[in-house]
């Protein structure tokens, strides 16, 4: 991928990779509607007459459960919540299929009472659709809960490779102090540890 011609990078962008960001406010366009948004993804796609693109919207909104799918796609991005939101920019990267589903922090901007919603909605489709899944959090337990594989990664280099499973295991100092930061119910704790990068230089 790094040395592909920009012509060949256009056919894999959005056809074969998609991307689900972490804020929908800044994703969708606030002057169109849900619907119109949508429409517009299943045309760079498909062909489709107007009554069958319509009803082809109402579906994709129905595959990312959304209640009263005609309803919602009559509305604007700043009248839907931060999860339907979301659940609306999934709907349209999944429009052309994708071999590979990229999410960013998909619930950064999200209440923790819809995160794990979201999450489970993603892992479903990606397992329906026989996609694979990249996705890029700080909270290592979440990306534990939802992936096989995990690359930790600090300054834009992979310092740690491994299962999902083994988490708990992780050597490098960086992950340990990641794992170490998050806040436990069980733990009784006034600071968070700090994270000493002079530690692990050389590592």
């Amino acid at each position: 991928l790094a040395v592909l011609p920009e012509r060949a990078m256009r056919n894999l962008r959005g056809a074969r990779i998609s991307m689900v960001m972490q804020d929908p406010k800044f994703s969708l366009n606030p002057v169109m509607s849900v619907g119109d948004q949508i429409a517009e993804a299943l045309r760079a796609h498909e062909t489709l007459p107007r009554r069958d693109l319509r009803a082809r919207v109402v579906e994709m909104l129905g595959q990312v459960q959304i209640n009263d799918p005609e309803r919602v796609a009559r509305l604007y991005p700043h009248q839907v919540s931060g999860g339907m939101g979301q659940r609306v920019m999934i709907a349209m990267m999944l429009i052309p299929q994708p071999d590979l589903l990229i999410a960013d922090e998909p619930t950064s901007a999200l209440d923790v009472s819809v995160q794990a919603q979201v999450l489970d909605l993603i892992d479903g489709l990606v397992r329906k659709n026989s996609m694979g899944l990249i996705l890029i959090s700080h909270d290592l337990d979440l990306v534990a809960r939802y992936c096989d594989r995990i690359l930790v990664m600090s300054a834009g280099r992979v310092v740690e490779e491994c299962a999902a499973g083994g988490l708990a295991g992780a050597t490098h100092p960086y992950t340990r102090g990641l794992i170490a930061a998050v806040p436990r119910m069980i733990e009784d704790r006034d600071e968070l540890p700090v994270l000493d990068r002079a530690a692990w230089n050389g590592t």
